[in-house]
């Protein structure tokens, strides 16, 4: 593979691990087994370590995942929840002992294993004892407040057990919430006897239920819940994962029975076999096993990846295979054009769940594993919908058949299709087409881009199908009548929807540009080279050697901005944007000589006079940057009530500690 084809390949990786981290941890859709989820990621990790000049700043590899939803005000985790790496078979469990060991240079190590649940993710606060919020994990850093339906699980305390001398003063714990198979069963079964839409599996119905905004809804289904992991935490320090874990049962929270203290990694892959030879007879669904470094000193000396812990793995069990038959192969059309080929299976049961569709991912995948129409083929699922296609039988494959070729024509709007050449994807190349004007749209108006209150996906739809709207531009010059007329679109609602559009007007630059929806653009880089430029204008001038210039912004990124810049189509619809009002500017050069300037910072504990996310925005108004974790290239760490291991760290690494009036003092504050 040559540089220009590894390029195309990283690019095509990255598109597809965003979306499946989308729709895994902020839809609860997937669309991907994690079988093949983790080959994915696994081989953009190795393109990215063969290839390191390569890599994208904004890669799926370096984030913990992807953003939450609207509909719930957001909470910051004070210490980021971080994803696992994962070993794939006992090779690479012996792989990591011996890294491991290596690293803290000892020869004997202790394990603590547990079961991986397969439900989602969420944080507890208690302060003096007493659960105070709660959040979802989102994408690591900033997560979904559900406190009020996690308040309805009845085996989450609402108040510790315990002298109060022994209860820390400000508690973060971590767990999963769950559904057990019988109560999945029954919630399905009340859903088809009220002509409801039954759920694809437990962890679905979990996360479904536990992210209702009607928190009486949430009551109504008995969710579990396993706590296993730490936040921060005042006043507490255990010396390892076992007195952890036994503190929590203390406190009264429900731990996982089937966990264990292994002497040796010998050890963890017995453990590992056993439950996988028994996870059919569980009443609740895993996919893993999870090893952590038992002692708590060796974890922390072990700190770290951008993305997951060193001293942590998940071992993967083996995905579930069974066999059926491709009826059909069908062509999507993606929001930026791409056309992926989809295959309609024979529904089969498989791991609990019935399947009917599988994705081929492009004309590469399709040809390398000999798919056509009529084959019978395996397929496998691990936890998810839609299922991998392993291999064709090929001793079964009908006479006559014949192989697959994405057709030149777009299913959406008969436009051409084309394959440049070093990309793995087709794409419709018609800017008019439906099937990309919605999906450019519904990105344009979300809540992490315009943020336009009311444009849903069905009044996205309506106005496309009435010929309202053309182009994201056309949303600026919508009027009540057109709304007001629309099916169930009453004059308030109506109302509503115009003062939402005309506020969004003043939106921040980075949400623009983050909304133009310019490939291998994502927030964070919006907001890099939002601050870099500071006005659409600019950045249309920049060249590729100035984009790469900037920290961050890597080859592809920058070729990317400066083809979108330099489309004539493009350049018109900015230019009817503009016309409309849209000319979000930043003073890059205030910002750049402000007080703050080339220093960092890090916020932690509870602060009174602001919350994390405006005390980052002060900061970063006067020329400093702001991060969620302590490093040497840290200037300060502003720590309120109830800091925990960052100021451990940051007395570790020499960091200057200020309290919260220490920093209000700088900035001038009252």
């Amino acid at each position: 593979m040559d540089q220009q084809q590894t390029l195309a390949r990283i690019r095509e990786l990255t598109e597809a691990l965003t979306e499946h981290n989308h729709r895994y941890y902020i839809l609860d859709n997937p669309t991907i087994s994690d079988a093949g989820y983790d080959a994915q990621l696994r081989e953009l990790q190795d393109l990215e370590t063969e290839y390191p000049e390569l890599m994208q700043t904004d890669s799926p590899t370096q984030r913990v995942g992807s953003l939450p939803l609207s509909g719930f005000d957001q909470l910051t985790h004070s210490i980021p929840m971080l994803s696992l790496s994962n070993a794939m078979d006992e090779e690479e469990l012996v792989s990591f002992d011996a890294r491991v060991r290596k690293d803290l240079e000892i020869e004997r190590l202790d394990y603590v294993v547990e079961p991986k649940l397969d439900g989602l993710g969420v944080e507890l606060i208690y302060v003096d004892g007493v659960f105070t919020a709660g959040s979802t994990r989102g994408d690591g850093f900033t997560g979904e407040n559900i406190t009020q339906n996690l308040r309805t699980l009845k085996t989450l305390p609402l108040r510790l057990r315990g002298d109060s001398r022994t209860i820390p003063p400000y508690l973060e714990v971590r767990g999963e919430v769950f559904m057990a198979h019988q109560d999945f069963e029954q919630l399905n079964q009340r859903q088809l006897d009220q002509e409801k839409q039954p759920f694809a599996n437990p962890r679905n119905a979990a996360a479904g239920s536990l992210r209702q905004l009607d928190s009486r809804i949430t009551a109504s289904r008995n969710l579990l819940i396993n706590l296993y992991a730490a936040g921060s935490i005042d006043s507490f320090a255990p010396e390892s994962q076992m007195e952890f874990i036994q503190a929590l049962r203390d406190w009264g929270f429900p731990v996982n029975d089937l966990y264990e203290l292994c002497p040796n990694i010998e050890s963890v892959i017995h453990f590992h076999k056993n439950l996988e030879s028994n996870r059919e007879n569980l009443e609740y669904d895993i996919d893993g096993t999870v090893t952590k470094v038992n002692r708590l000193d060796y974890q922390n000396r072990m700190g770290i990846r951008s993305r997951s812990p060193r001293w942590a793995i998940a071992g993967k069990f083996k995905a579930r295979q069974e066999i059926t038959k491709i009826l059909s192969i069908v062509p999507s059309v993606g929001r930026t054009g791409a056309i992926t080929p989809v295959a309609n299976l024979e529904p089969v049961h498989l791991g609990g769940v019935i399947v009917a569709r599988a994705t081929l991912h492009n004309q590469d995948e399709i040809d390398r594993k000999e798919v056509r129409e009529g084959d019978t083929v395996v397929v496998q699922r691990a936890g998810d919908v839609i299922p991998e296609v392993v291999k064709a039988l090929l001793e079964k494959r009908p006479a006559g058949s014949q192989p697959y070729i994405i057709p030149d024509r777009c299913p959406a709007c008969d436009g051409h299709v084309i394959r440049l050449d070093g990309e793995a994807k087709h794409y419709c190349q018609n800017i008019s087409c439906t099937a990309q004007i919605k999906g450019r749209i519904e990105h344009f108006v979300a809540k992490r881009c315009m943020d336009i209150d009311g444009f849903g996906t069905k009044l996205v739809g309506q106005l496309v199908d009435t010929g309202f709207i053309t182009s994201i531009a056309d949303i600026y010059s919508l009027n009540l009548d057109q709304l007001a007329n629309l099916e169930r679109m009453a004059e308030k609602s109506a109302l509503n929807i115009i003062e939402a559009i005309n506020s969004s007007k003043s939106a921040d630059l980075w949400r623009l540009i983050h909304g133009l929806g310019i490939r291998n653009v994502g927030e964070h880089i919006s907001k890099v080279i939002a601050n870099k430029y500071g006005s659409l204008l600019a950045m249309g001038e920049a060249s590729v050697d100035d984009l790469e210039a900037t920290h961050e912004v890597g080859p592809i990124v920058a070729r990317g901005l400066v083809e979108f810049f330099r489309d004539s189509d493009n350049q018109k619809i900015l230019a009817k944007l503009s016309g409309h009002g849209l000319n979000p500017t930043i003073d890059v050069s205030a910002r750049s000589e402000g007080i703050f300037s080339g220093l960092s910072f890090v916020f932690t504990g509870k602060l009174e006079h602001f919350n994390r996310d405006s005390a980052r925005v002060l900061v970063e108004s006067l020329g400093g940057a702001s991060a969620n974790t302590i490093s040497k290239k840290t200037d300060y760490l502003v720590a309120g009530p109830g800091a925990g291991s960052k100021m451990e760290k940051a007395n570790k690494l020499g960091v200057k500690i200020l309290t919260e009036d220490e920093f209000r003092s700088m900035v001038g504050a009252q």
